[in-house]
C-alpha cells in the first residue's frame, strides 16, 4: 500500500473555487501588465499596473513582501530568468522578450501565473524559444492527471523542451500552492515517468517551465538570490499556470 504524503495538502471543492477566483485575480494582474508592455516602459511602471490591478479586485500581491521580495511581480527580460526586481531603470526595448510572474491572494489563498511576453519584432530563435517552452506547460498540464505521477509532468516537460535542443532549467521548480504561495510537492521540469508522489484528488500546484535556448547554468546578479540570470546570458522563457487536479479533470485556474 502506497503512503500518502501528509506534507501535502489536498484541497476541497470549494477551497478550488475560491482558488479559482485568486487565479482569475492573477491572470487579469498578467494580461493586463503585459499588455503594457512596449518600448520605453519601465519594468516598475509594469509592476504598478500589475498592483493596481490586483488590488482593484479586492486582493493583495502573493509575492510583495514574500521572502523579502520588495514588489508586486517579478519581472525579467531577455537573459533574466526569475527573481528580477523591477526598476525605474529596466527599459523595455524594441526585440525584448519580457517575463512576468505575478500572484494575487483572496479569502487566505492564492494563484500565481507566468508570461513571457514580446516587445514588438523579436528575433526566430525567441520566438521559437517562446512558442517551444508555452507548449511544454500543456505538455505538463496535459499529463498532471489524479494517478499520474509528479515526475510524469517533468518527464513529459524536459522531453519536450530538449527535443528542439534547449535546456531545462533545474535550479527552480514549480510547486504546490494553496494557503501559501509555496507548498508541497515541488513539481520539476524534469524527471522520469512513474517517479515521485502519486497525484490525487484535490492536488492544486503551479506548473511553471523555464527554458533557455543556451546552457542551463544561472547566477544572481543580487544577493538573496534575486535577479538570476543565465550564466552564458543566452535567452529565457518562463511560463506558468495554477491547475486544479480532480476525479472530475484537470482545470487550469489562473484564466481570465
Amino acid at each position: 500500500m502506497l503512503k500518502r504524503n501528509l506534507n501535502i495538502k489536498l484541497k476541497s471543492r470549494e477551497e478550488i473555487d475560491i482558488m479559482r477566483e485568486a487565479g482569475r485575480i492573477s491572470a487579469l494582474a498578467l494580461k493586463t501588465a503585459g499588455k503594457a508592455i512596449e518600448p520605453g516602459i519601465s519594468t516598475k511602471e509594469l509592476d504598478d499596473i500589475a498592483r493596481k490591478c490586483i488590488e482593484s479586485n479586492g486582493a493583495k500581491p502573493s509575492f510583495l513582501g514574500e521572502d523579502g521580495f520588495p514588489a508586486t511581480a517579478c519581472i525579467s527580460v531577455n537573459e533574466e530568468l526569475i527573481h528580477c526586481i523591477p526598476s525605474v531603470d529596466k527599459i523595455i526595448k524594441e526585440g525584448d522578450i519580457v517575463s512576468i510572474d505575478v500572484g494575487a491572494c483572496i479569502n487566505g489563498f492564492h494563484g500565481d501565473n507566468t508570461k513571457t511576453f514580446a516587445c514588438g519584432k523579436i528575433s526566430e530563435d525567441a520566438k521559437i524559444l517562446l512558442d517551444v517552452t508555452e507548449k511544454s506547460l500543456q505538455k505538463g498540464i496535459e499529463n498532471a492527471k489524479v494517478g499520474n505521477h509528479i515526475g510524469d509532468i517533468g518527464h513529459s516537460i524536459q522531453s519536450f523542451v530538449e527535443s528542439f535542443g534547449f535546456s531545462v532549467i533545474k535550479n527552480y521548480v514549480g510547486h504546490g500552492i494553496g494557503r501559501s504561495v509555496h507548498e508541497a510537492p515541488s513539481v520539476p521540469n524534469y524527471g522520469k515517468k512513474f517517479s515521485g508522489p502519486i497525484i490525487e484528488d484535490g492536488l492544486v500546484i503551479a506548473i511553471e517551465p523555464m527554458v533557455s535556448v543556451g546552457a542551463p547554468e544561472l547566477e544572481a546578479l543580487k544577493s538573496g538570490g534575486w535577479n538570476v540570470v543565465t550564466k552564458d546570458r543566452s535567452l529565457c522563457a518562463h511560463f506558468e499556470h495554477t491547475v486544479a487536479i480532480t476525479e472530475n479533470g484537470t482545470f487550469i485556474l489562473t484564466l481570465v
